[in-house]
């Protein structure tokens, strides 16, 4: 038996292959799938090009996806197909990068777990049942306090001018982006969301700027209203998070945390090590039953 488990944001996949014994034979990274962004013929097309891949595919026995945007069957459906193509051997299951989540961060006790990264969003997980109590909208409704949330702050400041002089030029110095390259990559281009996320490394570099501080406590306290404060008794159980958004910008989420007075939990970058772990522990004895 050959286990592949995938945990996948917009912008990122991590893999890591299996045996039966739980002993970690691979690990691999491509690029992210989306279902919202990408097809099946995408997903076929990058995973058959990939050299692990190649190496591997006609090995494995299972694969367990959980990806950013496969919130539904359909959407689901999209990635499925384009895996199955690729392992054609093997029993492919996809879920919600939610579930994946909760998985990787459950520590035996009930909890809410986030996502903060390209994206957001946030779900409830008492060891059995995963719950969301409010949709994940994107990157143009939703995704409060992602990495493309505070994209968008960070363009929408540069183009109105309001930036602070130095870091303007410091902006024009690391990117050289016109108005109009700006607005081709966010309305006409492919993965916008991907792109906006992309300028949180400029933001960390300018944290101690009082705006981008503002910035950064704003959506964290917006993050924790919609999606942590809609499930019941949030206040007596751990609140995790997973994602580079999370795991870099840690000072200002805890400071927002604690306002509410939120028991934080986790916070880790990359769910997958514990993603495996979960898999080791409850998944996988029943593969071999």
């Amino acid at each position: 038996m050959r286990v592949l488990i995938a945990d996948s944001g917009s912008t990122k996949c991590d893999w890591q292959l299996l045996d039966a014994s739980g002993k970690e034979l691979l690990e691999f990274h491509t690029m992210g799938f989306n279902p919202y962004f990408h097809t099946a013929d995408k997903v076929e097309e990058v995973m058959t090009a990939h050299a692990d891949v190649q190496a591997i595919g006609a090995e494995i026995t299972h694969v367990y996806f959980y990806g950013a945007g496969s919130s539904s069957a359909p959407l689901c459906a999209i990635i499925e197909e384009g895996l199955q193509r690729v392992f054609g051997s093997a029993q492919v299951h996809v879920g919600h990068d939610l579930t994946g989540a909760a998985y990787s961060t459950y520590d035996g006790r009930p909890g809410v777990t986030c996502i903060i990264g390209t994206g957001s969003n946030s779900c409830h997980f008492d060891g059995q049942t995963v719950s969301e109590e409010v949709p994940a909208l994107a990157y143009i409704l939703g995704d409060e306090a992602s990495g493309s949330w505070h994209g968008k702050k960070l363009l929408a400041a540069k183009l109105y001018h309001h930036l602070p002089e130095a870091v303007d030029r410091d902006f024009d110095a690391t990117y050289g982006l016109s108005k109009d390259d700006i607005i081709d990559r966010v309305y006409r281009e492919e993965d916008p969301n991907v792109f906006l996320a992309s300028f949180m490394t400029f933001i960390g570099k300018h944290r101690a700027e009082p705006m981008f501080k503002a910035w950064l406590i704003e959506g964290f306290r917006a993050f924790l209203d919609v999606h942590v404060k809609c499930f019941e008794g949030w206040k007596e159980q751990p609140v995790h998070f997973i994602g580079s958004v999370a795991y870099h910008f840690q000072e200002e989420l805890r400071a927002a945390c604690a306002e509410d007075g939120m028991e934080v939990g986790s916070i880790i970058k990359k769910p997958i090590d514990g993603l495996a772990s979960y898999h080791l522990q409850h998944i996988l004895p029943h593969l071999q039953d």
